[in-house]
Parts: C-alpha cells; structure tokens; sequence
C-alpha cells in the first residue's frame, strides 16, 4: 500500500474592519475544497476585536460579512470554532445563525 498525495489550492480572505483610523477587529475566511462536494466550504477563522472596541457590534459585523461572502462564493457550509472554555463566544456564534454541531480535536505541532 502506498500514500500519495495531491495539492489542492484554497484560498483564503482576510476582513479587518477599522475604527478612528486604526484597525479594529480582524476575521479570516479560508475555502477548502475537497472530493465530498464540488463547491468548497469556508472555515472561519482569528476573529479578534480589539479590547477597547468590543461590545460595539464589530464581531458581528466582521462574522455577517465573512458569511454573505461564503454564500456569494458558494460555499455549501461556514465552520467556525471555539474553545470550550469561551461560552460567551458560543452564545455569540449562535445568535449569529451558527448551530453547536460537533467536537473539534486538536493536535499542537510546536
């Protein structure tokens, strides 16, 4: 048996939103293809705001437009994920339409 391997391109989005001329927040769209469908899926990616512009709605914003360019790209589903220990960023995903689906397991390299 042998293990052969193929490059698949992907394609990644960076959104920043700024604020009294400085960057703001920051989210990442990234589109994976795979052999399961022919349109990709996007995972979402470093949403970050900024600690004194929080509470002013630019993680929605950032997350909505990640969104409406995932479905303007295609894309059949957005995964974004969480560390367990962030329930506040949970409630903020699922009043943004996201659905608590599965388990991400990780595995750090360095």
């Amino acid at each position: 048996m042998e293990i052969t391997k193929s490059e698949i391109k992907s394609k990644a989005i960076k959104f920043t939103i700024e604020k009294d001329g400085k960057v703001a927040g920051r989210a990442y769209l990234y589109l994976i293809y795979n052999n399961l469908h022919k349109e990709s899926y996007g995972f979402l990616e470093d949403v970050f705001v900024e600690d004194v512009y929080r509470g002013q709605g630019i993680g929605g914003e950032l997350v909505g437009a990640v969104i409406e360019e995932a479905k303007k790209l295609g894309c059949y589903k957005l995964i974004g994920t969480s560390r367990h220990s962030r329930s506040e960023v949970h409630e903020f995903y699922k009043k943004l339409g996201f659905e608590d689906y599965g388990v991400e397991f990780r595995m750090d390299l360095k």
